[in-house]
């Protein structure tokens, strides 16, 4: 399991992708997760310098797609700009060898769940479209969401990664324990990760266990779902049991930490993981 952080570690001396990759290897991390989360405003030959440095030291590259997608927007041109911002972000990851493209894939609106799930199905195909046209590999990965409003549950995800694997596409869930917690206010035990793996398993197979995507934090919930996020230490994130589970399950893959606190509950997690 590799272990990394969203963004730029606040302890980087600089602020650019560059700094933030020399500053990962410098913390004893393994990967960190490009965040174009305000929009894909980085160049092909900038991405291609982050991606020579990441290379050189061995840190492995994802990237988060911008928040403002939505493939269930019933407005045509919010559809396709982000279909548009979707392709950008996986286009410009490709230059660094991003290793998946994280992305929420939308709201439901007024949308039945399956309607929904039609349409973003949609979405992800005219962004494969795209990429194939560039000769670019998608290693899309849906995120789970953490309110009941938004498209993304694991069922969903599941479902629909399987139909893409199915037709040789590299698409899994990026499954975000915290916000999986949050939706349902449960699923915060060994046994129940051990509920969501089982469920990861049966619909993918051993690969979607072994070349796991994985979002944590500490996270603040309510009725209506997701908050804010946390530090680990401050929420009631079992975060060790969750540990034991993956562990027992021989799961692989790269774990992105977006706690607050960023490089020290990356660092306590991948600390964690080694002497367990």
């Amino acid at each position: 399991m590799l272990f990394g952080v969203a963004g730029v570690p606040h302890s980087s001396k600089g602020r650019s992708t560059v700094d933030g990759v020399k500053a990962i290897k410098e913390l004893g991390l393994d990967a960190m997760e490009v965040q174009f989360v305000r929009g894909v405003k980085m160049g092909v030959e900038k991405a291609k310098e982050v991606g020579r440095v990441a290379k050189k030291l061995g840190v492995v590259l994802t990237v988060h797609a911008p928040y403002y997608i939505n493939l269930n927007s019933p407005e045509k041109e919010k559809f396709e700009a982000s279909v548009k911002r979707l392709y950008d972000s996986a286009r410009i990851g490709s230059f660094f060898d991003a290793k998946g493209v994280v992305f929420h894939p939308g709201y439901y609106l007024r949308s039945s769940k399956q309607g929904a799930y039609k349409r973003v199905k949609v979405g992800i195909e005219k962004t494969l479209e795209m990429l194939e046209k560039d000769g670019i590999e998608a290693k899309l990965r849906p995120e789970t969401t953490g309110k009941p409003t938004q498209f993304g549950e694991l069922e969903e995800l599941l479902s629909l990664s399987k139909e893409f694997l199915e037709r040789g596409y590299d698409i899994k869930p990026c499954v975000d324990f915290a916000h999986i917690h949050a939706r349902y206010r449960r699923y915060n035990s060994y046994e129940e990760f051990v509920e969501i793996l089982e469920k990861i398993e049966e619909s993918l197979g051993r690969e979607g266990i072994e070349r796991m995507h994985i979002h944590l934090s500490g996270i603040d919930y309510g009725m209506k779902g997701e908050k804010e996020h946390l530090n680990l230490e401050e929420s009631d994130m079992r975060w060790k049991e969750l540990l034991k589970a993956l562990k027992d399950f021989r799961a692989d893959g790269i774990l992105i930490c977006e706690s607050p606190n960023l490089e020290e509950d990356a660092k306590m997690l991948k600390d964690a993981w080694n002497s367990i």
